[in-house]
Protein backbone atom coordinates (compact mmCIF):
# COMPACT_ATOMS: atom_id res chain seq x y z
CA UNK A 1 0.00 0.00 0.00
CA UNK A 2 2.83 2.46 0.83
CA UNK A 3 4.49 1.77 -2.52
CA UNK A 4 1.17 2.48 -4.19
CA UNK A 5 0.89 5.79 -2.34
CA UNK A 6 4.37 6.81 -3.55
CA UNK A 7 3.35 6.27 -7.18
CA UNK A 8 0.11 8.23 -6.91
CA UNK A 9 1.87 11.38 -8.10
CA UNK A 10 3.42 9.61 -11.08
CA UNK A 11 0.05 8.08 -12.02
CA UNK A 12 -1.73 11.45 -11.89
CA UNK A 13 0.91 13.28 -13.91
CA UNK A 14 1.12 10.50 -16.50
CA UNK A 15 -2.64 10.22 -16.92
CA UNK A 16 -3.10 13.99 -17.22
CA UNK A 17 -0.34 14.22 -19.84
CA UNK A 18 -1.83 11.28 -21.72
CA UNK A 19 -5.18 13.04 -21.92
CA UNK A 20 -3.52 16.21 -23.14
CA UNK A 21 -1.51 14.29 -25.74
CA UNK A 22 -4.67 12.60 -27.05
CA UNK A 23 -6.35 15.94 -27.66
CA UNK A 24 -3.12 17.34 -29.09
CA UNK A 25 -2.81 14.40 -31.43
CA UNK A 26 -6.33 14.98 -32.76
CA UNK A 27 -5.53 18.64 -33.37
CA UNK A 28 -2.21 17.76 -35.03
CA UNK A 29 -3.93 15.28 -37.35
CA UNK A 30 -6.29 18.02 -38.48
CA UNK A 31 -3.38 20.39 -39.08
CA UNK A 32 -1.85 17.96 -41.57
CA UNK A 33 -4.79 18.45 -43.92
CA UNK A 34 -3.80 21.40 -46.13
CA UNK A 35 -7.39 21.89 -47.17
CA UNK A 36 -8.26 22.76 -43.60
CA UNK A 37 -5.31 24.87 -42.52
CA UNK A 38 -3.45 27.57 -44.36
CA UNK A 39 0.33 27.26 -44.69
CA UNK A 40 1.88 28.09 -41.28
CA UNK A 41 3.91 31.27 -41.00
CA UNK A 42 7.42 31.20 -39.58
CA UNK A 43 9.34 33.54 -37.32
CA UNK A 44 12.62 33.53 -35.44
CA UNK A 45 12.69 34.17 -31.71
CA UNK A 46 15.74 35.62 -30.00
CA UNK A 47 17.70 35.08 -33.21
CA UNK A 48 18.03 31.32 -32.66
CA UNK A 49 14.60 29.67 -32.34
CA UNK A 50 12.51 29.26 -35.45
CA UNK A 51 8.82 28.70 -34.74
CA UNK A 52 5.75 28.12 -36.89
CA UNK A 53 2.37 29.60 -36.11
CA UNK A 54 -1.00 30.00 -37.76
CA UNK A 55 -3.44 32.86 -37.52
CA UNK A 56 -6.38 30.63 -38.51
CA UNK A 57 -8.91 29.13 -36.16
CA UNK A 58 -8.69 25.40 -35.37
CA UNK A 59 -10.45 23.16 -37.85
CA UNK A 60 -13.91 21.86 -37.12
CA UNK A 61 -12.49 18.34 -36.80
CA UNK A 62 -10.01 19.44 -34.14
CA UNK A 63 -12.70 21.27 -32.17
CA UNK A 64 -15.05 18.31 -32.39
CA UNK A 65 -12.31 15.88 -31.39
CA UNK A 66 -11.42 17.90 -28.29
CA UNK A 67 -15.05 18.47 -27.31
CA UNK A 68 -15.93 14.84 -27.95
CA UNK A 69 -13.07 13.59 -25.81
CA UNK A 70 -14.08 15.90 -22.96
CA UNK A 71 -17.72 14.83 -23.20
CA UNK A 72 -16.82 11.14 -23.26
CA UNK A 73 -14.70 11.50 -20.15
CA UNK A 74 -17.37 13.52 -18.33
CA UNK A 75 -20.12 11.10 -19.34
CA UNK A 76 -18.01 8.12 -18.30
CA UNK A 77 -17.34 9.60 -14.87
CA UNK A 78 -21.02 10.48 -14.41
CA UNK A 79 -22.17 6.99 -15.40
CA UNK A 80 -19.69 5.30 -13.10
CA UNK A 81 -20.69 7.57 -10.21
CA UNK A 82 -24.37 6.89 -10.86
CA UNK A 83 -23.83 3.14 -10.92
CA UNK A 84 -21.78 3.19 -7.70
CA UNK A 85 -24.38 5.36 -5.94
CA UNK A 86 -27.21 3.07 -7.05
CA UNK A 87 -25.33 0.02 -5.79
CA UNK A 88 -24.71 1.69 -2.43
CA UNK A 89 -28.41 2.55 -2.07
CA UNK A 90 -29.71 -0.91 -2.93
CA UNK A 91 -27.08 -3.32 -1.62
CA UNK A 92 -27.72 -5.63 1.32
CA UNK A 93 -24.02 -6.38 1.77
CA UNK A 94 -23.71 -6.56 5.56
CA UNK A 95 -19.93 -6.85 5.53
CA UNK A 96 -18.78 -4.43 2.83
CA UNK A 97 -21.38 -1.66 3.26
CA UNK A 98 -22.84 -1.67 6.78
CA UNK A 99 -24.23 1.87 6.34
CA UNK A 100 -26.02 1.24 3.04
CA UNK A 101 -29.51 2.84 3.08
CA UNK A 102 -31.38 -0.39 2.36
CA UNK A 103 -29.75 -2.12 5.30
CA UNK A 104 -30.25 0.83 7.67
CA UNK A 105 -33.92 1.13 6.67
CA UNK A 106 -34.46 -2.57 7.34
CA UNK A 107 -32.80 -2.43 10.76
CA UNK A 108 -34.73 0.66 11.91
CA UNK A 109 -38.13 -0.21 10.44
CA UNK A 110 -40.89 0.18 13.02
CA UNK A 111 -38.54 1.64 15.66
CA UNK A 112 -39.14 5.17 16.95
CA UNK A 113 -35.86 6.63 18.22
CA UNK A 114 -37.36 9.91 19.43
CA UNK A 115 -37.08 13.39 17.95
CA UNK A 116 -33.84 14.39 16.24
CA UNK A 117 -31.46 16.28 18.53
CA UNK A 118 -28.14 17.96 17.81
CA UNK A 119 -25.09 17.97 20.08
CA UNK A 120 -22.46 20.39 18.79
CA UNK A 121 -18.72 19.82 19.19
CA UNK A 122 -16.41 22.78 18.57
CA UNK A 123 -12.71 21.78 18.51
CA UNK A 124 -10.79 24.91 19.47
CA UNK A 125 -7.10 25.73 19.82
CA UNK A 126 -6.51 29.28 21.08
CA UNK A 127 -9.74 30.66 19.60
CA UNK A 128 -10.48 33.37 22.18
CA UNK A 129 -11.00 35.93 19.41
CA UNK A 130 -13.91 34.09 17.76
CA UNK A 131 -15.32 31.40 20.08
CA UNK A 132 -17.96 33.72 21.56
CA UNK A 133 -19.31 34.59 18.08
CA UNK A 134 -19.43 30.91 17.15
CA UNK A 135 -21.43 30.03 20.27
CA UNK A 136 -23.72 33.01 19.66
CA UNK A 137 -24.47 31.80 16.13
CA UNK A 138 -25.56 28.46 17.61
CA UNK A 139 -27.78 30.16 20.18
CA UNK A 140 -29.39 32.17 17.37
CA UNK A 141 -30.49 29.06 15.47
CA UNK A 142 -34.21 28.63 14.86
CA UNK A 143 -33.72 25.04 16.06
CA UNK A 144 -31.69 25.07 19.26
CA UNK A 145 -28.94 22.49 19.81
CA UNK A 146 -29.49 20.13 22.74
CA UNK A 147 -25.91 20.63 23.92
CA UNK A 148 -22.84 22.66 22.97
CA UNK A 149 -19.40 21.31 23.82
CA UNK A 150 -16.15 23.20 23.25
CA UNK A 151 -13.24 20.77 22.88
CA UNK A 152 -10.35 22.89 24.13
CA UNK A 153 -7.15 21.50 22.62
CA UNK A 154 -3.96 22.65 24.38
CA UNK A 155 -5.30 26.18 24.78
CA UNK A 156 -3.03 28.80 26.30
CA UNK A 157 -5.37 31.78 25.90
CA UNK A 158 -8.85 32.59 27.29
CA UNK A 159 -10.78 30.12 25.11
CA UNK A 160 -11.81 27.91 28.05
CA UNK A 161 -12.93 30.75 30.34
CA UNK A 162 -14.87 32.48 27.54
CA UNK A 163 -16.66 29.23 26.64
CA UNK A 164 -17.59 28.49 30.26
CA UNK A 165 -18.79 32.05 30.75
CA UNK A 166 -21.06 31.54 27.73
CA UNK A 167 -22.67 28.63 29.56
CA UNK A 168 -21.49 25.73 27.38
CA UNK A 169 -19.70 22.53 28.34
CA UNK A 170 -15.93 22.31 27.95
CA UNK A 171 -13.79 19.19 27.43
CA UNK A 172 -10.06 19.83 27.71
CA UNK A 173 -7.80 17.41 25.87
CA UNK A 174 -4.99 15.63 27.70
CA UNK A 175 -1.61 15.21 26.03
CA UNK A 176 -3.01 15.52 22.52
CA UNK A 177 -0.36 15.85 19.80
CA UNK A 178 -2.57 14.88 16.89
CA UNK A 179 -4.28 18.18 16.15
CA UNK A 180 -8.01 18.46 15.48
CA UNK A 181 -8.49 14.76 14.74
CA UNK A 182 -6.83 13.75 18.00
CA UNK A 183 -8.91 16.21 20.00
CA UNK A 184 -12.15 14.88 18.51
CA UNK A 185 -11.10 11.28 19.10
CA UNK A 186 -10.67 12.11 22.79
CA UNK A 187 -14.02 13.89 23.10
CA UNK A 188 -16.34 11.80 20.91
CA UNK A 189 -16.43 8.57 23.00
CA UNK A 190 -17.64 10.59 25.99
CA UNK A 191 -20.15 12.61 23.98
CA UNK A 192 -21.56 9.57 22.15
CA UNK A 193 -22.23 7.68 25.37
CA UNK A 194 -25.97 7.24 25.71
CA UNK A 195 -26.85 8.87 22.38
CA UNK A 196 -29.53 7.11 20.35
CA UNK A 197 -30.18 6.73 16.64
CA UNK A 198 -31.64 10.25 16.29
CA UNK A 199 -29.26 12.07 18.66
CA UNK A 200 -26.95 13.53 16.02
CA UNK A 201 -23.50 15.06 16.55
CA UNK A 202 -22.34 18.18 14.78
CA UNK A 203 -18.64 19.03 14.39
CA UNK A 204 -17.92 22.66 13.47
CA UNK A 205 -14.82 24.83 13.34
CA UNK A 206 -14.38 27.52 15.96
CA UNK A 207 -13.94 30.21 13.28
CA UNK A 208 -17.30 29.44 11.66
CA UNK A 209 -20.74 30.96 12.13
CA UNK A 210 -23.93 29.20 11.05
CA UNK A 211 -26.67 30.88 9.09
CA UNK A 212 -29.88 30.98 11.12
CA UNK A 213 -31.75 28.07 9.54
CA UNK A 214 -28.90 25.57 9.29
CA UNK A 215 -29.91 23.26 12.14
CA UNK A 216 -33.62 23.40 11.34
CA UNK A 217 -33.04 22.24 7.77
CA UNK A 218 -30.58 19.53 8.84
CA UNK A 219 -32.95 18.21 11.53
CA UNK A 220 -35.75 18.12 8.98
CA UNK A 221 -33.61 16.05 6.61
CA UNK A 222 -32.67 13.56 9.34
CA UNK A 223 -36.30 13.34 10.49
CA UNK A 224 -37.60 12.60 7.00
CA UNK A 225 -34.92 10.06 6.07
CA UNK A 226 -33.75 7.62 8.71
CA UNK A 227 -31.16 6.20 6.27
CA UNK A 228 -29.40 9.58 6.06
CA UNK A 229 -26.05 9.34 7.87
CA UNK A 230 -24.57 12.84 7.49
CA UNK A 231 -25.46 16.40 6.49
CA UNK A 232 -22.70 18.77 5.37
CA UNK A 233 -22.68 22.53 5.09
CA UNK A 234 -22.00 24.86 2.18
CA UNK A 235 -19.39 27.40 3.18
CA UNK A 236 -18.91 31.00 2.11
CA UNK A 237 -15.94 33.23 2.89
CA UNK A 238 -16.14 36.07 5.37
CA UNK A 239 -15.86 39.67 4.17
CA UNK A 240 -12.16 40.20 4.82
CA UNK A 241 -8.64 40.12 3.33
CA UNK A 242 -9.28 42.49 0.41
CA UNK A 243 -8.60 41.16 -3.09
CA UNK A 244 -7.16 37.88 -1.81
CA UNK A 245 -10.29 37.31 0.23
CA UNK A 246 -12.46 38.00 -2.82
CA UNK A 247 -10.57 35.37 -4.81
CA UNK A 248 -11.41 32.82 -2.11
CA UNK A 249 -15.03 33.97 -1.82
CA UNK A 250 -15.47 33.56 -5.58
CA UNK A 251 -13.98 30.09 -5.34
CA UNK A 252 -16.31 29.08 -2.51
CA UNK A 253 -19.33 30.55 -4.33
CA UNK A 254 -18.57 28.41 -7.37
CA UNK A 255 -18.11 25.33 -5.23
CA UNK A 256 -21.50 25.89 -3.58
CA UNK A 257 -23.06 26.31 -7.04
CA UNK A 258 -21.62 22.96 -8.08
CA UNK A 259 -23.23 21.25 -5.11
CA UNK A 260 -26.58 22.90 -5.77
CA UNK A 261 -26.44 21.65 -9.36
CA UNK A 262 -25.66 18.16 -8.02
CA UNK A 263 -28.76 18.46 -5.80
CA UNK A 264 -26.64 18.33 -2.68
CA UNK A 265 -24.67 15.18 -3.49
CA UNK A 266 -21.59 15.53 -1.32
CA UNK A 267 -18.00 15.98 -2.47
CA UNK A 268 -16.60 16.50 1.03
CA UNK A 269 -18.27 16.74 4.43
CA UNK A 270 -16.67 20.04 5.27
CA UNK A 271 -14.98 20.51 8.61
CA UNK A 272 -16.55 23.95 8.87
CA UNK A 273 -19.85 22.31 9.88
CA UNK A 274 -21.15 18.76 9.36
CA UNK A 275 -23.66 16.63 11.30
CA UNK A 276 -23.45 12.85 11.79
CA UNK A 277 -25.66 10.13 13.17
CA UNK A 278 -23.96 8.23 16.02
CA UNK A 279 -24.32 5.03 13.98
CA UNK A 280 -22.10 6.50 11.27
CA UNK A 281 -19.28 7.50 13.62
CA UNK A 282 -19.41 4.26 15.59
CA UNK A 283 -19.30 2.16 12.43
CA UNK A 284 -16.29 4.07 11.10
CA UNK A 285 -14.48 3.43 14.40
CA UNK A 286 -15.30 -0.29 14.20
CA UNK A 287 -14.07 -0.59 10.61
CA UNK A 288 -10.75 1.20 11.12
CA UNK A 289 -7.91 -1.24 10.58
CA UNK A 290 -10.25 -3.62 8.74
CA UNK A 291 -12.05 -2.30 5.67
CA UNK A 292 -10.86 1.28 6.34
CA UNK A 293 -7.41 2.79 6.87
CA UNK A 294 -6.51 3.96 10.38
CA UNK A 295 -6.42 2.67 13.93
CA UNK A 296 -9.36 0.58 15.11
CA UNK A 297 -11.57 2.44 17.54
CA UNK A 298 -10.68 5.92 16.25
CA UNK A 299 -13.39 7.87 14.47
CA UNK A 300 -10.99 10.31 12.82
CA UNK A 301 -7.77 9.15 11.19
CA UNK A 302 -4.99 11.04 12.97
CA UNK A 303 -2.32 10.15 10.40
CA UNK A 304 -3.77 12.22 7.55
CA UNK A 305 -3.47 15.92 6.71
CA UNK A 306 -7.16 16.37 5.85
CA UNK A 307 -9.24 14.43 8.36
CA UNK A 308 -12.58 15.74 7.07
CA UNK A 309 -11.90 14.58 3.52
CA UNK A 310 -10.74 11.19 4.80
CA UNK A 311 -13.86 10.75 6.94
CA UNK A 312 -15.98 11.48 3.84
CA UNK A 313 -14.17 8.73 1.92
CA UNK A 314 -14.63 6.38 4.88
CA UNK A 315 -18.38 6.95 5.02
CA UNK A 316 -18.74 6.61 1.26
CA UNK A 317 -16.82 3.34 1.38
CA UNK A 318 -19.27 2.05 3.99
CA UNK A 319 -22.25 2.96 1.79
CA UNK A 320 -23.44 5.93 3.83
CA UNK A 321 -26.03 8.32 2.41
CA UNK A 322 -24.89 11.95 2.76
CA UNK A 323 -26.13 15.32 1.53
CA UNK A 324 -25.25 19.03 1.58
CA UNK A 325 -28.59 20.92 1.37
CA UNK A 326 -28.36 24.38 -0.24
CA UNK A 327 -30.03 25.91 2.84
CA UNK A 328 -27.29 24.68 5.21
CA UNK A 329 -24.81 27.51 4.78
CA UNK A 330 -21.99 28.76 6.97
CA UNK A 331 -19.55 31.66 6.89
CA UNK A 332 -15.94 30.71 7.44
CA UNK A 333 -12.59 32.43 7.61
CA UNK A 334 -10.48 33.24 4.55
CA UNK A 335 -6.70 33.21 4.52
CA UNK A 336 -5.41 36.79 4.92
CA UNK A 337 -2.00 36.31 3.22
CA UNK A 338 -0.64 34.46 0.20
CA UNK A 339 1.77 32.52 2.42
CA UNK A 340 -0.99 31.21 4.66
CA UNK A 341 -3.17 30.44 1.64
CA UNK A 342 -0.30 28.47 0.06
CA UNK A 343 0.17 26.40 3.19
CA UNK A 344 -3.56 25.79 3.61
CA UNK A 345 -4.12 24.71 0.00
CA UNK A 346 -0.95 22.61 -0.09
CA UNK A 347 -2.25 20.73 2.95
CA UNK A 348 -5.66 20.31 1.35
CA UNK A 349 -4.26 19.17 -2.00
CA UNK A 350 -1.65 16.83 -0.63
CA UNK A 351 -4.05 15.44 1.95
CA UNK A 352 -6.68 14.71 -0.71
CA UNK A 353 -4.23 12.81 -2.92
CA UNK A 354 -2.69 10.90 -0.01
CA UNK A 355 -6.18 9.87 1.12
CA UNK A 356 -6.84 8.44 -2.33
CA UNK A 357 -3.58 6.55 -2.12
CA UNK A 358 -4.73 5.01 1.16
CA UNK A 359 -8.10 3.93 -0.28
CA UNK A 360 -6.76 2.68 -3.62
CA UNK A 361 -9.07 2.16 -6.60
CA UNK A 362 -12.17 1.00 -4.77
CA UNK A 363 -15.42 2.05 -6.50
CA UNK A 364 -16.45 4.53 -3.80
CA UNK A 365 -13.53 6.86 -4.58
CA UNK A 366 -13.49 6.71 -8.38
CA UNK A 367 -15.16 10.12 -8.60
CA UNK A 368 -12.31 11.61 -6.57
CA UNK A 369 -9.68 10.04 -8.82
CA UNK A 370 -11.46 11.58 -11.80
CA UNK A 371 -11.42 14.99 -10.09
CA UNK A 372 -7.67 14.80 -9.48
CA UNK A 373 -7.06 13.75 -13.07
CA UNK A 374 -9.21 16.66 -14.23
CA UNK A 375 -7.16 19.09 -12.15
CA UNK A 376 -3.97 17.60 -13.58
CA UNK A 377 -5.20 17.96 -17.13
CA UNK A 378 -6.28 21.54 -16.40
CA UNK A 379 -2.77 22.37 -15.20
CA UNK A 380 -1.29 21.01 -18.43
CA UNK A 381 -3.89 22.73 -20.62
CA UNK A 382 -3.63 26.21 -19.12
CA UNK A 383 0.17 26.05 -19.05
CA UNK A 384 0.30 25.04 -22.71
CA UNK A 385 -2.23 27.73 -23.64
CA UNK A 386 -0.29 30.50 -21.93
CA UNK A 387 3.01 29.29 -23.37
CA UNK A 388 1.63 29.23 -26.91
CA UNK A 389 0.05 32.64 -26.40
CA UNK A 390 3.38 34.12 -25.38
CA UNK A 391 5.12 32.47 -28.34
CA UNK A 392 2.53 33.91 -30.74
CA UNK A 393 2.95 37.41 -29.32
CA UNK A 394 6.72 37.19 -29.64
CA UNK A 395 6.65 35.63 -33.11
CA UNK A 396 4.07 37.85 -34.81
CA UNK A 397 5.13 41.23 -36.15
CA UNK A 398 1.63 42.63 -35.68
CA UNK A 399 -1.08 41.97 -33.12
CA UNK A 400 -3.55 39.53 -34.61
CA UNK A 401 -7.15 39.22 -33.44
CA UNK A 402 -8.57 35.83 -34.34
CA UNK A 403 -12.39 35.84 -34.07
CA UNK A 404 -12.52 32.22 -32.92
CA UNK A 405 -10.24 32.79 -29.93
CA UNK A 406 -11.97 36.07 -29.09
CA UNK A 407 -15.25 34.11 -28.97
CA UNK A 408 -13.66 31.46 -26.75
CA UNK A 409 -12.40 34.18 -24.40
CA UNK A 410 -15.85 35.80 -24.22
CA UNK A 411 -17.48 32.45 -23.41
CA UNK A 412 -14.91 31.89 -20.69
CA UNK A 413 -15.57 35.34 -19.20
CA UNK A 414 -19.32 34.71 -19.29
CA UNK A 415 -18.84 31.42 -17.46
CA UNK A 416 -16.73 33.13 -14.79
CA UNK A 417 -19.38 35.81 -14.24
CA UNK A 418 -22.37 33.45 -14.18
CA UNK A 419 -20.76 31.01 -11.74
CA UNK A 420 -19.75 33.82 -9.35
CA UNK A 421 -23.05 35.74 -9.69
CA UNK A 422 -24.38 34.89 -6.22
CA UNK A 423 -21.26 36.42 -4.69
CA UNK A 424 -22.47 39.98 -5.40
CA UNK A 425 -21.19 42.84 -7.49
CA UNK A 426 -17.57 42.57 -6.32
CA UNK A 427 -17.47 38.92 -7.34
CA UNK A 428 -18.95 39.74 -10.76
CA UNK A 429 -16.55 42.63 -11.35
CA UNK A 430 -13.53 40.48 -10.51
CA UNK A 431 -14.82 37.71 -12.77
CA UNK A 432 -15.40 39.98 -15.78
CA UNK A 433 -11.88 41.44 -15.56
CA UNK A 434 -10.65 37.83 -15.88
CA UNK A 435 -6.88 38.38 -15.71
CA UNK A 436 -6.66 38.52 -11.87
CA UNK A 437 -8.68 35.31 -11.55
CA UNK A 438 -6.48 33.69 -14.18
CA UNK A 439 -3.46 34.58 -12.05
CA UNK A 440 -5.19 33.08 -9.00
CA UNK A 441 -5.88 29.90 -10.97
CA UNK A 442 -2.18 29.68 -11.86
CA UNK A 443 -1.35 30.04 -8.17
CA UNK A 444 -3.64 27.09 -7.33
CA UNK A 445 -2.07 25.09 -10.17
CA UNK A 446 1.36 25.67 -8.66
CA UNK A 447 0.04 24.37 -5.35
CA UNK A 448 -1.22 21.25 -7.12
CA UNK A 449 2.12 20.64 -8.85
CA UNK A 450 4.03 21.16 -5.59
CA UNK A 451 1.78 18.70 -3.77
CA UNK A 452 2.17 16.04 -6.46
CA UNK A 453 5.95 16.47 -6.54
CA UNK A 454 6.17 16.23 -2.75
CA UNK A 455 4.28 12.93 -2.81
CA UNK A 456 6.22 11.58 -5.79
CA UNK A 457 9.60 12.24 -4.18
CA UNK A 458 8.48 11.09 -0.75
CA UNK A 459 8.92 14.44 1.00
CA UNK A 460 7.66 14.45 4.54
CA UNK A 461 4.30 16.11 5.03
CA UNK A 462 4.09 19.00 7.49
CA UNK A 463 1.23 20.87 9.14
CA UNK A 464 3.24 24.07 9.33
CA UNK A 465 3.90 25.70 12.70
CA UNK A 466 2.84 23.23 15.41
CA UNK A 467 3.59 25.43 18.39
CA UNK A 468 0.67 27.13 20.21
CA UNK A 469 -0.75 29.82 17.93
CA UNK A 470 -1.94 33.30 18.85
CA UNK A 471 -5.68 33.87 18.95
CA UNK A 472 -5.70 35.51 15.51
CA UNK A 473 -4.17 32.54 13.72
CA UNK A 474 -6.64 30.97 11.26
CA UNK A 475 -7.94 27.57 12.32
CA UNK A 476 -7.23 26.08 8.89
CA UNK A 477 -3.54 26.90 9.38
CA UNK A 478 -3.26 24.55 12.36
Amino acid sequence: MRKFERFVGVALIGSALLGALMVGWAAYAAIQDPAVWATPQTATLFGVWEVMYSTSAPSASAILAAAGFALLVAAGVALVERRIAKRARTTEDREGMPLAPKRVMAETRGVYAGPVTVTVLIPAHNEAACIADTIASLRAQSHQPARIVVVADNCTDETVSIARAAGVDVIETVGNRKKKAGALNQALPTVLTGLGENDTVMVMDADTTLDEGFLAVAVGRFTNDRALMAVGGLFYGEEAAGLLGQFQRNEYTRYARQLRRRRGRVFVLTGTASIFRPRALRTVAEERGRSLPGVQGEMYDTLVLTEDNELTLALKSLGALMISPPECTVVTEVMPTWRLLWRQRLRWQRGAVENLGSYGFRPSVMRYWAQQLGIGYGVVAITAYLLLFVLMVLAADDRIWIPFWVLVALIFVAERVVTAWRGGWRARLLAVILIPELAYAIFLNLVYVRGILDITFGRKAAWGNTTPQPASTPADER
